[in-house]
Order: C-alpha cells, then structure tokens, then sequence
C-alpha cells in the first residue's frame, strides 16, 4: 500500500535525518570538498596496525559523531545498518561489535549507502523503531589489496579506472524529526550489459543508474526538474558520459545531474584518472556537502542515486561479467 509503480516506495511518515558525519582520509581531505569533512586525517592508518583496522577505526568515529549531533548514544539506536568492500563486510562488523545495537551487515558495494538508507527508512516506516543508523566505508589500500594488486606492488592503474576513497559516512534517522526526510526509495534491479574490464567499472554500473532513474521518474510521475540536483555515484567521468547518453536516447535530458565520483577530486590536481569510487565516496559526499547543503537551503530535494559493481577477485578471475545496481532515495526539506 505504501508502493507507487513496480519499485518505488513512499514512506507515510518520512524517516528524518537527525544527525550525519564523516570522516576521510589525507587525500580526500585536500580536494574540492575539504570543508565539508568533519575530520580530515593526515594519517591514513587512523593509528591502527592494518589497513582493515584502519577501515573499522574510520566507520566507528563516523558514527560516534554523527550520534553526537543527534544527541544520542549507540543505545539509542534500535537498529544499525553497515557494509564496506571487504570480505563478508569484516570492516563493518568490527566495528559495530562493541556497539551492542541490532545489527545489519550490507554488501552492496558502493551503493551500500543507499541500500542501507532505503532499510532503514523502511524499518522506521514500518513502525519496527524509533531510530536507526546508517554506517559505510571504503579504504584505499585495503581495497587495492584485496580487488588488484597490494601496494607494493606498483601496478599501473588505467586511464578509465577510479580511486577508492578512503572515508566513512554515518546518518542517524529518526521516525520523528525537523528533516530533511527520506520521501521516496526506489530499489534497483540488477543490470548486466556484459562489461568485465574490472578498471572501467563507471560503465559497468552506468546502465543500472540509468534503469534506476528512468524507473523512479516512472513510477513517481515526476520529470528531472522537479530535483534540484540528481546524484549519482560513483560513475566517474566516464560513467556519467554514458549515463546522460544511455538517458537521452530515452528522451530524457539531465541538465542537474552531478556524480560524488567527480565531486570529491580535483582531476586537475589529484591524479585520480577517471574519479572516486568505494562505499565511502558517496557515503561522505551525502553526509556532508550534499545534506549540508540542503540545511543552509541551497537545495530543497535531492535524488541520491548510489551505484555498485557487484563483483569479486574471484568472478573476475573466472570471465564473468560485472553486475551493476543502483538504489534511489528521494530526500526533501519539507515532508
């Protein structure tokens, strides 16, 4: 009852977000969105032994900040939502094991943050809780090691292959709150168009973003404009060509789009060849310069529109092609 066409859902009582940070690492803490970061470390190890530590120490002062401008402490959570890249989400769950709140672990791959958004706004609807948080990260060097080569090995990265940020997002919802709300979800299906060049995955996942898009503004009846700003992420340079390509040859012109891949480098002065990617590109770009910028009203409604790559090392290994998904979640001002 509460689902408009075959995959969108609008939420009767829009989940709002009560408090939302972030932290990064070094070089994402010197682009364009630096100031929106609400910690920019020098030290990308976050003092930890390993990479996948480094990853856990990140998501869990992420959260521990976020709940702070909700006013809450992990107790007042009744459910958690988290993923990361890493195998069976190790990150995420080492992280929440001393939280002792109800726990979901999300593999979505980068679009995990939207994934995480559309449950736990469900959950909230549904009148299952109160308040829920939403957890995600990525690390440079822990998903170099574990989808290509370790550091230390050198390779060479390909003129279409993204950087994985190193950074983690957290938002608090709340059933009752001042906003901005989550209005609108509408959940993906898988997309597979047969790209298996695991350095280009912006047009692996470009076709899902597109299928996405087209399928809310169906469902919703609403035309681009009626967004202030449509986001993807991560496509990169690369993936977003395709995407308002693969949209106009539907008629569809996207005059406001952005993508937090493009966002949160300088390509200019960071060499990050095709953009940023990882579950905390876009988990860190939406809990500061894009909510930030809805509270100071620079925007009233936003489409934020994760994307993923579904695959691993060893599904690439074996030849097979690279699923894409993509969630959209409608976030507004007012309900």
């Amino acid at each position: 009852m509460k689902k408009l066409g075959a995959q969108t859902m609008i939420f009767a009582s829009p989940p709002s977000f009560l408090g939302h940070a972030n932290v990064v690492g070094k070089k994402e803490g010197e682009g364009p969105l630096a100031d929106s970061f609400d910690e920019r470390s020098q030290d990308d190890t976050f003092g930890e032994a390993t990479w996948e530590k480094s990853e856990s120490a990140m998501q869990k002062r992420a959260l521990t900040l976020a709940l702070n401008k909700a006013g809450l402490a992990p107790s007042g959570l009744d459910f958690l939502f988290a993923g990361d890249l890493l195998n069976q989400c190790i990150g995420s769950a080492f992280a929440a094991r001393e939280q002792g709140v109800p726990y979901f672990g999300l593999y979505g791959a980068c679009s995990t943050m939207g994934e995480g958004l559309v449950l736990a706004s469900m959950a909230l609807d549904g009148g299952f809780g109160e308040r829920a948080g939403v957890v995600v990260s990525s690390h440079f060097c822990s998903a170099e090691r574990q989808y290509r080569t370790p550091l230390e090995y050198g390779g060479q990265r390909t003129p279409t292959a993204q950087w994985t940020v190193t950074g983690a997002g957290a938002a608090v919802l709340g059933a009752a709150g001042e906003g901005p709300f989550v209005t609108h979800a509408t959940v993906g299906k898988i997309v597979d168009r047969g790209i298996r060049d695991t350095n280009n995955m912006g047009a692996a996942m470009a076709p899902a973003a597109a299928d996405t898009i087209l399928t809310h503004l169906r469902d919703t009846g609403r035309n681009p404009g009626f967004y202030d700003l449509i986001v993807t992420g991560d496509l990169g340079a690369l993936g977003s060509d395709l995407l308002l390509e693969l949209l106009q040859r539907d008629g569809i012109e996207l005059a406001n789009h952005a993508d937090c891949g493009k966002l949160i480098f300088d390509p200019q002065a960071q060499d990050v060849h095709s953009g940023g990617s990882g579950c905390g590109c876009c988990a860190s770009v939406l809990t500061g310069y894009l909510l930030n910028g809805m509270r100071e009203g620079k925007w009233s409604n936003l489409l934020f529109c994760p994307t993923g790559a579904l695959h691993s090392p060893v599904s690439a290994f074996q030849g097979e092609s690279i699923p894409g998904i993509c969630h959209a979640v409608a976030i507004a001002v007012r309900k």
